[in-house]
């Protein structure tokens, strides 16, 4: 049974990978046997997160057209294309919706929605050679209801787990299974301001069917399912890791 888990001799790449979920999703696949490319805007946390674990980081601000190009480059040029692709950077500026301006409009789904889908465009070429591949997408509980001003985060959301719906439908023919990832609150920086209102996290605690938030180890496990040969008949599905929050 631990077969099916085993990612020796994969290669992950983790976009927003230096903080947050990404950096636990990244910890979790290398633990699991696999090497890993980190790729962000911050080397230090890159490096971070690396540590002594086998891989490589690779600094890249994917709101920058030429940011993928770079990436693929990166991995091409060291033997590290990637059998597995996690895109977990994001960003949320908690505008209201009257507030909304187009420079946070646009980056809102320039990394949230635009940056994942092309990276897995660039990489599935190899992913087809090979007829192997995993595409993990980052969803959110806003990918299916609304939350306070997050009207542009929340549209890019609702587009992930579509978009991921769609690339399973061109891609895992070739062996490609795409899914995504919905979680619920977990402490990052994207959620600081959350997390800073005792009473709001609390409510969200109260919400789910397990009775509390999550913690990053929460998502370890089912970042590794979808990882490995253990989901080689789940595709284009999203999972909410939420304790129950859409349980309820």
């Amino acid at each position: 049974m631990s077969g099916l888990f085993d990612l020796s001799g994969k290669t992950a790449l983790i976009t927003g990978g230096g903080s947050g979920l990404g950096a636990a999703i990244a910890r979790g696949l290398s633990d699991a046997g696999a090497r890993i490319v980190l790729a962000a805007r911050r080397r230090d946390r890159l490096e971070e997160t690396l540590g002594d674990r086998a891989g490589a980081v690779c600094p890249v601000d994917l709101m920058n057209a030429d940011a993928i190009g770079e990436l693929h480059g990166f991995c091409e040029a060291r033997d590290m294309m990637p059998d597995i692709i996690v895109s977990a950077v994001g960003i949320n500026l908690r505008q209201a919706a009257d507030e909304v301006d187009a420079d946070g409009w646009h980056r809102t789904l320039q990394l949230n929605l635009t940056a994942p889908f092309f990276t897995a465009q660039a990489f599935v070429p190899h992913m087809k050679a090979q007829g192997w591949g995993r595409v993990i997408n980052i969803a959110s509980l806003q990918s299916n209801r609304a939350f306070a001003n997050s009207v542009a985060y929340g549209s890019a959301k609702g587009g992930v787990a579509q978009m991921t719906r769609a690339m399973a439908e061109a891609w895992s023919q070739h062996g490609i299974m795409c899914n995504a990832l919905g979680p619920g609150f977990f402490p990052t920086e994207l959620t600081a301001a959350v997390f800073g209102n005792a009473e709001l996290a609390a409510k969200n605690a109260a919400q789910t069917a397990i009775g509390r938030n999550g913690r990053l180890d929460d998502i370890v496990g089912p970042a590794v399912f979808l990882a490995s040969e253990a989901s080689g008949y789940v595709t284009g599905q999203l999972l909410y890791v939420d304790g129950g929050f859409t349980a309820k």
